[in-house]
């Protein structure tokens, strides 16, 4: 069971980076009805990723493998999270916007954003995949029992 636990773990991690990704090349190549509304899904993708790893991680950490009491006294563990809870806080900007445009895309017209604010959530987009890539190099601290002081 901890096998398939850490299956859908790592699925829906590579789930978020792919909608993250596929969120800033649509970004970069410009805003236009059709990129708007994928856009649009790609985030929810990324949301629903976002969840499930949250829940199917606590679940690993509560009910399998080593158990809660040992990755709690873990400081990558706890960077982790904490990288975690940023990279969430981050993307509420992007996410708020992005859900800002529905009107706009049920009418079938492209929402007109300030060319400003798309550099700015492209900027944190690209600091998202920036904390993402810490947090794995966390997770492969964690799962070498570096940083454990228990």
């Amino acid at each position: 069971m901890a096998a398939i636990f850490a299956f859908f773990h790592h699925l829906a991690a590579f789930a978020l980076v792919t909608a993250l990704a596929v969120e800033l090349v649509l970004l970069k190549s410009g805003l236009t009805v059709e990129n708007a509304r994928k856009i649009v899904r790609y985030d929810a993708v990324y949301g629903m990723s976002a969840g499930t790893l949250l829940v199917v991680g606590l679940l690993r950490v509560f009910y399998f493998e080593k158990g809660a009491a040992y990755y709690f006294q873990s400081a990558p563990f706890l960077g982790k999270l904490a990288l975690f809870a940023a990279i969430g806080l981050l993307s509420i900007y992007p996410t708020r916007e992005f859900l800002s445009w529905r009107a706009a895309l049920k009418q079938g017209r492209v929402p007109v954003v300030d060319p400003r604010k798309l550099r700015r959530i492209r900027s944190i987009i690209h600091w998202e995949l920036a904390g993402v890539a810490l947090l794995l190099l966390f997770a492969a601290l964690m799962a070498r029992g570096i940083g454990y002081f228990g």
